[in-house]
């Protein structure tokens, strides 16, 4: 039996997100939203030498503008930051020369989106799970977890997560994985904002600590 917290369903297993989806993109046609078939199976296959098997990505349960690509955005921050665009579910990475990495994202749900300025804190690889108490109060099925919760697929905060802080402060917002695809184009967090773990995977080996990032208004 699983419970819902803050948009993670935590259970005892996962269920597995297989790759006959794909086959069905390969049928209808040849592209997805900008990237190819190819490069969408790519992309999104699973991740078998992680700590924790990751399968693959169903894409179709996300909506194909959310897919990774490169895209024109005029941006005069510099290389490597990260703008949040709660409006839009997109997030950005800086890429130079009027380009940048999209990345399809969740975000807050109504009356937990922020905005602002903050930088990488901290990462972790398959981090543990803790819940703030103000979660706790608001979600007692979150109370069991109030010690942490063990890294694996279970876990909310998948596979890799880049903690925001300001002025030296955590503040209990992260950028997280998910092997959800269903949560991706919607409002299912406390503030957090979580990418597809293919894609979290991308932007955390190209994301340094101190690396500034933008929330935009939603």
């Amino acid at each position: 039996m699983a419970t819902t917290i803050d948009g993670a369903r935590v259970g005892r297993r996962m269920f597995l997100l297989g790759t006959a989806a794909l086959g069905a993109l390969a049928v209808a046609g040849c592209s997805t939203s900008g990237i190819s078939f190819a490069e969408a199976e790519r992309i999104y296959g699973p991740l078998p030498n992680e700590r924790f098997p990751v399968p693959a990505v169903d894409i179709s349960k996300v909506n194909p503008k959310y897919l990774r690509q490169r895209v024109r955005y005029a941006s005069n921050e510099a290389v490597g930051t990260i703008i949040v665009d709660p409006k839009n579910y997109f997030v950005y990475r800086i890429e130079g020369d009027g380009y940048a990495t999209r990345y399809g994202a969740n975000v807050g749900r109504a009356g937990f989106l922020w905005s602002g300025e903050a930088y990488i804190g901290r990462k972790a690889e398959w981090p543990v799970w803790t819940p703030p108490a103000e979660m706790i109060a608001r979600q007692p099925e979150a109370a069991p977890y109030r010690n942490g919760m063990a890294p694996g697929l279970n876990n909310p905060l998948g596979a890799r997560t880049l903690y925001l802080y300001q002025d030296g402060r955590y503040t209990l917002y992260t950028i997280y994985s998910t092997i959800m695809p269903e949560t991706i184009g919607k409002g299912v967090s406390s503030g957090c904002v979580g990418l597809l773990t293919q894609d979290m995977l991308d932007l955390y080996d190209k994301t340094p600590v101190d690396t500034k990032v933008i929330v935009l208004p939603a």
